[in-house]
């Protein structure tokens, strides 16, 4: 084990990234953040946690869910120390997902102009959620526009 100097307490964490104790203890339970327990059984973070809670934070900005985040790491989680290009490839992993969004934004973008006056999307012709039935099938709500899982 590295120098405790390499290691935050979570109050440090907290300050140094601007993100909430409570936070980091649901990143850290959700998988997303690592930390170990000291020789007086106090929680620390590597220093790394810092830049992992700033990939975090930045992702939840642009939408990306939790578990989004969470595949993405799966490239550094057993890296104690990951290099720039274990990081070039954490943001080629985003680079799929948020081309997908982008294009979700696209198409929400050009056809919600068709949706003034109608407030439902509840239409089985609508042309947003459903154009000419097709997916009719597949049950209701906007299958068009929210991917499925």
């Amino acid at each position: 084990m590295d120098s405790e100097k390499e290691y935050l307490s979570v109050g440090e964490i907290s300050k140094r990234s601007g993100v909430a104790v409570s936070a980091i203890h649901f990143y850290e339970t959700k998988g997303l953040l690592r930390s170990h327990r000291n020789k007086g059984n106090q929680r620390r973070f590597h220093r790394r946690e810092l830049r992992v809670l700033s990939y975090i934070k930045v992702a939840q900005t642009i939408g990306l869910s939790l578990e989004e985040i969470k595949q993405a790491f799966k490239a550094i989680e057993k890296k104690e120390r990951p290099s720039e290009s274990d990081w070039k490839k954490l943001g080629k992993a985003w680079d799929t997902v948020l081309t997908e969004k982008l294009i979700l934004i696209k198409k929400v973008k050009s056809q919600l102009g068709q949706c003034i006056g109608c407030g439902c999307l509840s239409l089985k012709d609508c042309p947003l959620r459903n154009p000419e039935d097709e997916l009719s099938k597949k049950g209701s709500g906007p299958l068009l526009l929210i991917p499925s899982k």
